[in-house]
């Protein structure tokens, strides 16, 4: 019903979490996808998952000569990309004044930089071909200030105007590019938040000493929460749909 298949995608981040299901969901809707990741064992898993229709590429995104070499042998076996996902992230948990140079540098160099070069590199083949979405995994941490998260705040905010700003540059040449930001999402980077067995009540209920609010809609999201948000996205079902932040976090950051 999408309209997706025969289709092909590349996804970053995705040997488990959101990038996984993502890339699974794809699979489901018919579309060749290249899985990307540094972790070789988590993309193996994925492609066993999916009877082989999810194809492992790994490689690291903040290193862009083999992003470029990755890319090239994606569009040599599977044929031009339709669709590309940034999902690939990391987390640095700590305050702005315990955050180490080395912590906050690494977070950038993944989600942001590495947001760029992936975003870039796409992006030259899809312009002149006329056509393709670009979808970079943001967080509702980038709109809404977190105690604890400065350095994953600011390099998700990053990389969300950055998507934007070429969803502009890019938007007369028929490629498309959007965000989907997640809230608290049941992942092993979230679970690896939780110091104790109340983990999940505490965050759907929120925490005022903290500044934060809890989740309206009472539940953690689940990684095919933000997967069935990417495939709409990158579906033509929303082909006037450009530039836009979608915010996948059971209404947590009330639209601020």
């Amino acid at each position: 019903m999408t309209g997706l298949s025969g289709r092909v995608a590349l996804v970053t981040g995705a040997a488990r979490g959101i990038g996984a299901a993502i890339a699974e969901a794809l699979v489901r809707e018919g579309v060749s996808v290249a899985v990307v990741d540094i972790d070789v064992d988590g993309l193996k898993a994925v492609a066993d998952r999916t009877g082989g229709a999810a194809v492992p590429f790994p490689a690291d995104v903040t290193d862009q000569d083999s992003l470029a070499r990755v890319v090239d042998e994606v569009e040599r076996d599977l044929g031009p990309l339709d669709i590309g996902v940034s999902a690939a992230g990391v987390l640095c948990a700590s305050s702005v004044g315990s955050t180490r140079a080395e912590d906050w540098a690494r977070t950038f160099e993944v989600n942001s930089t590495g947001v760029f070069f992936v975003l870039r590199e796409i992006s030259h083949r899809m312009v002149p071909r006329g056509r393709g979405v670009l979808i970079t995994i943001g967080s509702n941490a980038a709109g809404v200030p977190r105690t604890g998260m400065a350095a994953y705040a600011a390099s998700k905010a990053a990389a969300t105007m950055l998507t934007r700003c070429l969803g502009l540059e890019l938007a007369g040449s028929g490629v498309r590019c959007n965000i989907v930001s997640p809230g608290s999402t049941d992942t092993e980077m979230q679970r690896a938040l939780w110091t104790d067995g109340n983990g999940p009540e505490r965050v759907i209920a929120g925490d005022p000493a903290q500044f934060r609010v809890g989740i309206p809609l009472k539940r953690i999201a689940d990684p095919a929460d933000v997967a069935d948000a990417v495939v709409f996205l990158v579906s033509d079902r929303a082909r006037h749909i450009t530039m836009q932040n979608l915010y996948v976090d059971g209404g947590a950051t009330l639209c601020a």
